[in-house]
């Protein structure tokens, strides 16, 4: 039995998903966000995504932890700034925990999962959906795009380990 937990980092949102399973089978998941308020400080949004994910991964002591890789848009680059902070405090509660620890592009995972490295949000979120067999729209749209990143890492965790 193996445990994956994806991360997709956010400021206002950190998504997290977490698969369980053996060979391909998958035998439970749980997904949700880590929140935090605008009206609070960076340093202490920061904080928060870090002890609430490192108690996440206290609790579930995963084999793997996927998170998807900083990106900036051209628009907005301040954003990838903002994305890089985030994602700091990420891997920093992944070492931690001595939880190993892969990053996957954006395009590539919505290639793998969708076969479209373009596709919307809406589009990855209902292959994740199908994957799963899971009845209701998974929201919010961060909480659907770490439980693609751990699918993906659940899948290639068997590939390298059988």
């Amino acid at each position: 039995m193996i445990t994956i937990i994806g991360i997709d980092p956010g400021l206002s949102a950190t998504g997290v998903g977490i698969v369980r399973g053996n060979g391909r089978n998958i035998t439970g998941y749980s997904f949700g966000s880590i929140n935090t308020l605008k009206s609070n400080s960076l340093p202490n949004r920061l904080a928060q995504i870090y002890s609430n994910l490192l108690q996440i991964l206290k609790d579930e002591k995963p084999d793997l932890m996927v998170v998807e890789d900083v990106f900036s848009l051209a628009k907005y680059p301040k954003s990838g700034i903002t994305l890089g902070q985030v994602t700091g405090v990420v891997m920093l509660a992944g070492w931690q925990t001595g939880v190993s620890l892969v990053e996957i592009p954006v395009r590539e995972a919505k290639q793998v999962l969708t076969g479209n490295g373009n596709a919307s949000k809406m589009q990855l979120e209902e292959s994740v959906r199908h994957r799963l067999k899971h009845q209701f729209p998974i929201r919010p749209y961060h909480a659907s795009d770490a439980m693609g990143l751990a699918l993906i890492g659940f899948y290639r965790y068997y590939e390298n380990h059988i």
